[in-house]
């Protein structure tokens, strides 16, 4: 079931994607159910806006894919130990479909990569990994914006990734999503930049949500970004004022972004 969160006529709704409509639902989902208003609206004559506002923060997983097939037998031979890492975005990161990524003053290459992302449904502790599925909403796209530049001259990504629109979400939420084996495509102006998928993968996505919160509560509404698979270049690729990103997940759909320089 895909979910959408979208403005219309002046006001802010969720809805269920039926075809090329949105059977329009009373209240948040997440927190009301799935109960209909009985009214349906053309998707054409709606925005939609970033599926999800995060209660609290975006978690994002550092380089979490073996670089080849080589590394992953290599690393499990030796049994390596590798927790992931983590960095955390500011829930004012957050911008939705068509909305634009806007390149800070301070940055002079700031880059993006494409991501599945994961929509927490419940106040999550110490989630153990046979139980993650139950806190688990459902998964949407993410473009993972971070100024490259600032991450080298400040030593740590705290402020590279954290400015406003550098976390772009959507179409929609997906709440019966395939985690198996994701594709994500990236292009910039129509060039591609990222086509991978999660073959290589170090941790799956109960480990990557247990092992979160092992550390902190995760809150309805949080996101985790879970990697990128498939870069052309491992920081992710650089965009300019003018360019448009575009990060497709089959089965999702295709978040779309402009870019633009601060005024």
């Amino acid at each position: 079931m895909k979910i959408a969160r979208f403005s219309h006529e002046g006001a802010i709704a969720f809805g269920i994607v039926d075809d090329d409509e949105l059977v329009v639902l009373e209240k948040d989902p997440m927190f009301a159910g799935f109960g209909t208003t009985g009214e349906r609206v053309a998707l054409s004559s709606v925005k939609l806006l970033s599926p999800v506002i995060p209660r609290s923060k975006v978690v994002v997983m550092g380089s979490d894919f073996f670089a080849s097939a080589a590394a992953e037998a290599e690393a499990e031979a030796e049994s390596i130990p590798r927790e992931p890492t983590l960095v955390i975005k500011p829930n004012t990161s957050v911008v939705g479909p068509g909305e634009a990524i806007v390149l800070p003053a301070q940055s002079t290459d700031v880059r993006v990569a494409g991501s599945l992302a994961i929509i927490i449904g419940t106040f999550a502790k110490n989630v153990a990994v046979d139980d993650v599925e139950s806190v688990i909403f459902g998964y949407t796209i993410a473009t993972d914006v971070s100024a490259q530049d600032l991450a080298v001259a400040d030593g740590n990504s705290a402020r590279a990734t954290a400015f406003d629109s550098f976390c772009p979400l959507g179409p929609v939420i997906e709440t019966e999503f395939d985690v198996d084996q994701v594709v994500v495509h990236g292009r910039i102006n129509d060039a591609q930049f990222q086509n991978g998928d999660t073959e290589l993968q170090v941790h799956s996505i109960a480990e990557i949500v247990a092992f979160a919160s092992s550390i902190f509560t995760l809150l309805p509404g949080d996101v985790i970004l879970t990697g990128s698979p498939g870069l052309t270049g491992s920081l992710g690729a650089t965009v300019s004022a003018g360019d448009t990103v575009q990060v497709e997940i089959p089965g999702i759909g295709v978040l779309a972004n402009p870019v633009r320089r601060a005024a």
